[in-house]
């Protein structure tokens, strides 16, 4: 199994290769975004030709959070909505783990988020709680800092920070 595994892994990265090898070589320049997370993300989104939007694309791998609520009462806590991939959601939240440890961006956005929600709720459960958050959060912006790549054809800066154009 493994080796068929291991089969199916190289000739998709060869049949991407021949296609979509400047996507795959950008999106590698992303701190821990690895080769197979790469293949995915191209592979699911079409070489991201599917999406026009960040938001677009976050929907559609279910990392967005959605809103529990039954008329003005009855109000639940706003979780994920798991509607998309569970392989892609997987791989992501790997990449924000290692990306907390080693990405400065990443882990200045996990410790924000963290501690604005330890500061909300202080039992400890809900600590883990919100460290999931953050991993989510994490992950959130690595997906759109993968699209932005792959959009702009420019690699990966980290001190790269963006303009608004006022019109």
């Amino acid at each position: 199994m493994d080796k068929e595994i291991a089969g199916f892994e190289e000739r998709l990265l060869s049949l991407v290769t021949m296609e979509l090898q400047q996507q795959l070589t950008l999106l590698t320049t992303v701190p821990r975004i690895g080769t197979k997370t790469a293949l995915f993300l191209i592979v699911i989104s079409d070489g991201f030709s599917k999406f026009e939007t960040a938001a677009q694309l976050c929907s559609y791998v279910g990392i967005t959070p959605t809103i529990r609520e039954s008329g003005s009462s009855v109000r639940g806590r706003s979780r994920i909505s798991k509607v998309g991939n569970k392989k892609l959601r997987n791989l992501l939240f790997l990449c924000a783990f290692n990306a907390c440890k080693h990405n400065k961006a990443c882990r200045e956005l996990y410790k924000r988020v963290v501690n604005t929600c330890f500061r909300r709720e202080r039992l400890e459960r809900e600590e883990d709680r919100s460290k999931k958050l953050a991993f989510i959060a994490v992950s959130n912006k690595l997906l759109k800092k993968c699209l932005a790549i792959a959009k702009s054809g420019n690699p990966y800066d980290p001190k790269y920070i963006s303009v608004l154009k006022l019109i």
